[in-house]
């Protein structure tokens, strides 16, 4: 038995998680969506980012209770962002924090290691990070939350496949502001 691996992000409809210069301002969460979101996390019990994402969350999340108008629901992710184990791989990040270790080294390799232990469900996000563990057959679940916007280019959610994946649609629900997530599982 191994762990499940679940790649969740918000995309566009055209496909991209950032538009040019790692723009995310389309992506901000109604109340609901930001919920499901919350709900997410806390069923991980170890979160794997690449750099420019781990960059991004920790620019905010240690201090994200601490912000003026801070809904409960962003407290309580805060919190659990903080208490949930971490891992980044990045070769230029060097010190870290918030229950958090790098891995410099071969992220597929490392990814399989932690995948082949025992525990909880894990998340992967950043999409060079999860295209590579996608490319090794290493992704369980893919959970897509698509805005109704278009940007054109910038960094795309799939990164280019050496085969084709076979996907199972499980769930589909609509969030206020025409956003649908939709979860697929992986057909072995």
């Amino acid at each position: 038995m191994t762990r499940k691996l679940i790649f969740a992000m918000n995309a566009t409809l055209d496909g991209y998680i950032a538009a040019p210069g790692d723009d995310i301002g389309w992506s901000e969460p109604s109340d609901e969506l930001f919920q499901w979101w919350l709900e997410q996390e806390q069923a991980n019990s170890l979160s794997l980012y690449g750099r420019k994402l781990w960059q991004t969350m920790s620019s905010y999340w240690p201090t994200g209770d601490q912000q003026p108008g801070a809904t409960p629901a962003q407290v309580e992710f805060a919190r659990n962002w903080r208490d949930t184990p971490k891992v980044v791989f990045s070769a230029t990040i060097g010190q870290v924090d918030w229950n958090t270790r790098v891995v410099t080294e071969d992220a597929v390799a490392e990814i399989s290691r932690i995948k082949a232990e025992d525990g909880g469900p894990m998340s992967i996000g950043g999409a060079t990070i999860a295209g590579a563990a996608m490319r090794a057959g290493l992704v369980d679940e893919y959970a897509v939350a698509t805005h109704p916007v278009l940007v054109g280019r910038g960094t795309p959610f799939f990164t280019a496949c050496d085969s084709w994946v076979n996907l199972n649609l499980v769930e589909t629900r609509a969030f206020p502001g025409g956003v649908v997530m939709s979860r697929y599982e992986t057909r072995r």
